[in-house]
């Protein structure tokens, strides 16, 4: 019986060990989008003025020997250069009291402006309860530069379509290279 039990348990922790190292392995594409953003690619290596990347000298057998230049000066590679300026609109988002959709406005890399081209608007309360939150969305993606901002209480239902059209924003911006 003992014997039976420590084979058991010896198998068990087998089967843990392959399903934790077989979990580990595998990309983490369960994550969900509005919370990961997609990071900047690498800063290409930028030539010099005269066109030729900085190299060391070579030894020679003369020390006032000074290292030459190239008179030729290598040819530059052009890249699609991001835009400095560029205004972007979510998705339109449909709520229970209205539909949302946000608008960005960034410059050279960071979100300048952030305002509801679209909001749920309606009866007076409607109208009051966004005239509160909207603003407050807006000033917290500015300060937050990216699409991880609280819900505004009393507004639930407009702050969530608020988030998921900032979130297509804030994605093709990435997708411009703007952010």
């Amino acid at each position: 019986m003992r014997r039976g039990t420590t084979l058991a348990m010896s198998a068990i922790s087998l089967a843990v060990v392959a399903l934790g190292l077989r979990v580990s392995t595998k990309p983490a594409e369960h994550q969900s989008s509005a919370s990961v953003l997609p990071s900047r690619p690498p800063r290409p290596v930028v030539p010099s003025r005269s066109g030729t990347l900085p190299r060391s000298p070579k030894p020679t057998s003369d020390p006032s020997a000074a290292p030459r230049r190239s008179r030729t000066p290598t040819p530059r590679t052009t890249s699609a250069a991001a835009p400095t300026r560029l205004t972007i609109n979510g998705t339109l988002v449909d709520t229970p009291y209205g539909p949302v959709q946000v608008q960005l406005r960034i410059r050279t890399g960071r979100i300048v402006a952030a305002k509801a081209a679209v909001r749920p608007q309606g009866d007076s309360q409607t109208d009051s309860i966004n005239s509160r939150a909207v603003p407050q969305l807006n000033q917290e993606v500015i300060q937050a530069q990216n699409g991880r901002i609280d819900t505004v209480s009393g507004a639930t239902y407009t702050s969530a379509g608020y988030k998921t059209s900032l979130q297509a924003a804030l994605d093709s911006a990435h997708q411009a290279g703007a952010l």
